[in-house]
């Protein structure tokens, strides 16, 4: 018998608002990909991550900063999850970013983040 998994938004929210990265890596598939669009990488030419290595070098370097993270207006179907991502640098600089995940076997196997942030 199979065993089928199921998302759990709590839990990526709880990891993303306390850094807890390698809760972050297992919420992703193994094949998954990650693209991040903003003022430097726009959508013609994005960052491609493929495979979770790739994704935990991101959340790695991500969960290593001194900022506050809190999600914001989730929305959540069975395959589908999109939610908006506010963070706080300490001095004061804002980054928001919107979040559009895909889901198959309670796996997020496509992460597109859009992102801006405060110009220092």
């Amino acid at each position: 018998m199979a065993t089928v998994t199921t998302f759990s938004f709590d839990t990526l929210r709880n990891a993303l608002e306390h850094t807890d990265e390698s809760t972050l890596i297992d919420l992703y598939a193994d094949n998954a990909e990650l693209q991040v669009i903003d003022q430097t990488r726009p959508p013609s030419t994005p960052l491609v991550l493929t495979g979770k290595p790739a994704i935990a070098e991101l959340f790695h370097d991500i969960c290593s900063r001194a900022m506050t993270h809190e999600i914001q207006d989730p929305v959540i179907t069975p395959d589908r999850v999109a939610f908006n991502e506010a963070c706080r640098y300490p001095d004061g600089v804002r980054v928001l970013s919107s979040n559009f995940l895909d889901l198959e076997g309670g796996k997020i196997v496509r992460h597109r983040l859009v992102q801006a942030w405060d110009q220092a």
